[in-house]
């Protein structure tokens, strides 16, 4: 299943392109990365891509690539829920230039009512603590803090919060906006 194009009134959420590993191939061998995972090696860099590509005909979703309108790629957000993953998770990465312009934050509401169309009726947020602008960018999507919900293999309280998001109670995408 390939990736479903979105839309948003600045963003187009698109399945990722080959054109865009570079860019996070860059993105994930500096230390900006250090709540990502990384720094990666480009070796690493490429499998974590490839699984994101790969998941939307492996788990029916996956990534987008975010680009702006004038087709400038910015960033990726997508859901996901590898095998050590209790639960699906939402992230998001932005480029170094195209933070503080408001895009995760559209190109992530685009996606949880994607999900939210799709059947899905919660969502987490692995966080590494310190990394306050994700925090801040779940809080300002609605999610709150689970400090009940399980976390990824081996990981604990101190290595990763849990923010969960969930539909309106009316399970409408709608009400969730």
């Amino acid at each position: 299943m390939p990736a479903p194009a979105l839309h948003t009134p600045r963003l187009t959420l698109r399945g990722h392109v080959m054109a865009d590993l570079e860019a996070l191939c860059d993105l994930f061998e500096t230390d900006r990365a250090c709540f990502m995972g990384g720094p990666l090696p480009r070796k690493q860099a490429w499998r974590l891509f490839a699984s994101e590509v790969g998941m939307w005909d492996l788990r029916g979703f996956g990534h987008w690539g975010i680009e702006t309108k004038d087709g400038t790629f910015v960033g990726q957000v997508g859901l996901s829920q590898p095998p050590h993953f209790p639960e699906t998770e939402i992230g998001w990465t932005l480029l170094e230039g195209a933070e503080g312009k408001g895009y995760a934050a559209e190109a992530a509401q685009a996606a949880l009512h994607w999900a939210w169309e799709n059947g899905f009726e919660t969502l987490v947020s692995y966080i590494t603590p310190g990394n306050d602008r994700s925090v801040a960018l779940a809080e300002r999507l609605g999610a709150t803090p689970d400090a009940t919900a399980p976390r990824p293999d081996g990981e604990s309280a101190s290595e990763t919060l849990v923010y969960r998001h969930r539909a309106d109670a009316d399970g409408s995408p709608e009400a969730y906006a």
